[in-house]
């Protein structure tokens, strides 16, 4: 049955594949337009809200919010546990008028196609170079004193084991919306880890269905201000681990 199921899972993948590769195929042209101007960048974000509503349409994916909040006008930061490459796209469909781009590694610049609107409207980091991370991190507070709000998932990629737990938080997210004195806004994701495992593991769990997303209180520039991006930092994480713990997906 396990072997079963995992082909069934591997046919899954496969599937939501063909449906990125496609519909990003699509758009592709449009995304490319509203890059070639930084006037036009704005634009861009629309597009890809409805890509994300495409590919979920398609990949038969429901979002239901657990907990919803009134956000602030924005820019702000938002973080969130990362557990599969579903966080990335279905970010849109959570927050579809709140314009944000995403800080992430800079290994997604090897993926072909999505390395170019990556590169031009996201923000890739170059961790292992000190000089490219400086200008990751001025160009993340130029991107909000324009207006944008960053996504940052702080555990720094996908863990590798025993999902859904977190990892310990980088401090590379904290470090900006304390320096850009902007407000938090923290994500739970809490399906995704089984919706769409990593697609190395050939067998892993992939299939359609609900996805839970719980979002917290908004964390103030006022109460980040009271504490040390270490003490910000563990708030976070207490944060973003309460409905995966209350759940028994991850250890007290």
């Amino acid at each position: 049955m396990k072997q079963f199921l995992g082909v069934l899972s591997l046919c899954y993948k496969f599937y939501v594949g063909l449906i990125f590769v496609a519909t990003l195929l699509f758009f592709y042209p449009f995304i490319c337009l509203t890059l070639s101007r930084v006037s036009w960048r704005k634009w861009s974000f629309p597009i890809n809200v409805v890509w994300s509503f495409t590919v979920r349409l398609l990949c038969v994916i429901w979002v239901h919010r657990l907990r919803r909040v009134k956000l602030p006008k924005g820019p702000y930061l938002i973080v969130s546990n990362h557990t599969s490459y579903f966080d990335i796209f279905i970010m849109y469909s959570i927050l579809p008028t709140h314009r944000f781009l995403f800080m992430g590694k800079s290994e997604i610049l090897s993926y072909p196609l999505v390395k170019t609107f990556f590169k031009k409207l996201n923000i890739p980091v170059h961790r292992n170079d000190r000089m490219k991370a400086a200008k990751s991190f001025i160009q993340a507070k130029t991107a909000v004193q324009c207006g944008w709000s960053i996504v940052i998932f702080p555990e720094g990629g996908i863990p590798d084991d025993n999902l859904p737990e977190m990892v310990e938080f980088k401090s590379g997210a904290f470090k900006l919306s304390k320096n850009a004195q902007i407000p938090i806004v923290p994500i739970t994701f809490l399906d995704h880890y089984h919706m769409f495992s990593d697609p190395d593991q050939l067998l892993g769990y992939a299939h359609p269905g609900i996805s839970r997303i719980y979002m917290h209180d908004v964390i103030s520039v006022e109460q980040q201000n009271e504490l040390t991006e270490a003490e910000l930092s563990d708030l976070v994480f207490a944060i973003l681990a309460g409905p995966l713990r209350e759940r028994g997906l991850m250890k007290k």
